[in-house]
């Protein structure tokens, strides 16, 4: 696949538009049939439980359903998949390897912690997956390294998503670090700055949730 699966959640929507490009694919998800209203998009499929909808959504799935049904996939709240990892999986099945994530912050903690899970279950599936958050954004990085391009700024905070990430380096930022071990007990990784100077962060054996915000 060449286009992007655009997944529109429920929980706190920080941007005003969404931008569809030929080839991608957008699924709504439970509550997030709301915001593609909201955001003038039109989903190519919606899926949930439908357990935090309001009633007049409720009523609109309820249509889409009688009218085209291939479009809805109604699940039962009791499950192990989250919405959202329903609609990853589901996805991937499709063919598609770059995702974004909107509506996917916010609200309950639970679910962002959930959603940043499904970043990395999105790493482990040979895929990317990038959570979308106002001005920034949350990747996940696993056994690699990512650049930033020059006259960026903004702030980055790197977190261990595992107990350990061995091998960090932070390089053309304003706290560099060095072949340095990142654990999930100390937040030492947490508001770097961007200082208009191309950057890279790396890590070699381990996992790092990275949350960047742009100003």
């Amino acid at each position: 696949m060449t286009g992007r699966c655009i997944l529109i959640g429920s929980g706190d929507l920080t941007v005003s538009e969404v931008k569809k490009k030929d080839g991608d694919f957008v699924i709504a998800l439970d509550g997030g049939i709301g915001y593609c209203d909201f955001l003038r998009l039109e989903p190519d499929l919606v899926i949930g439980d439908f357990d935090s909808v309001t009633e007049e959504e409720q009523k609109a799935v309820e249509i889409l359903e009688r009218e085209v049904p291939d479009q809805v996939i109604r699940l039962q709240p009791e499950k192990d998949d989250t919405d959202m990892l329903y609609g990853i999986k589901y996805a991937l099945g499709l063919g598609y390897r770059e995702f974004r994530l909107y509506g996917a912050t916010g609200g309950r903690l639970d679910h962002t912690l959930a959603n940043i899970q499904c970043l990395l279950y999105l790493k482990n599936h040979d895929a990317s997956g990038y959570l979308m958050d106002g001005n920034g954004m949350i990747m996940v990085l696993k056994d690699e390294a990512v650049s930033f391009q020059e006259n960026l700024e903004g702030m980055l905070s790197l977190f261990a998503l595992g107990e350990r990430a061995e091998g960090v380096s932070i390089r053309g930022m304003k706290y560099p670090l060095e072949n340095a071990t990142i654990t999930n007990d100390f937040p030492i990784g947490i508001s770097n700055e961007f200082i208009g100077e191309k950057a890279e962060i790396s890590v070699t054996k381990g996992e790092l949730v990275c949350i960047i915000s742009f100003l």
